[in-house]
């Protein structure tokens, strides 16, 4: 299954908010072992940023997030300088197979493309 997570951010802070991602929350997420399919600018307009996670199942997923949001590493860590920069976020889940979730991730940002901006990063 995917959560396809997307955030409507304040005005002018979408590449500061792409910056926290991909140099804070991405790496903690992954040490948290969750699957980051894809993340990025929304194509629709200048303030929307998508970010999509999979998981094994709901039960998966809901303890996964109680887990990683409670933690000392995201409460004590970017989380702060994420918040504010959302104005609104909703939350889609769908049960998808394996296939359509590497489909998903092959036409986004392919999960190795994810590996491949943490090396590059200074």
């Amino acid at each position: 299954m995917i959560e396809i997570r997307s955030y409507r951010l304040r005005a002018g802070s979408r590449e500061h908010f792409h910056q926290l991602i991909i140099q804070q929350s991405l790496p903690l997420m992954q040490a948290w072992g969750m699957d980051v399919v894809a993340f990025g600018a929304s194509q629709h307009d200048d303030c929307s940023y998508y970010l999509i996670r999979a998981f094994a199942d709901l039960a998966e997923m809901e303890a996964s997030q109680a887990a990683f949001y409670a933690s000392p590493a995201w409460r004590s860590g970017p989380r702060e300088a994420i918040v504010e920069l959302i104005e609104t976020d909703s939350n889609v889940v769908l049960a998808l197979s394996a296939a359509a979730i590497d489909a998903l991730a092959n036409g986004c940002l392919i999960r190795s493309g994810v590996a491949d901006i943490l090396h590059s990063r200074p």
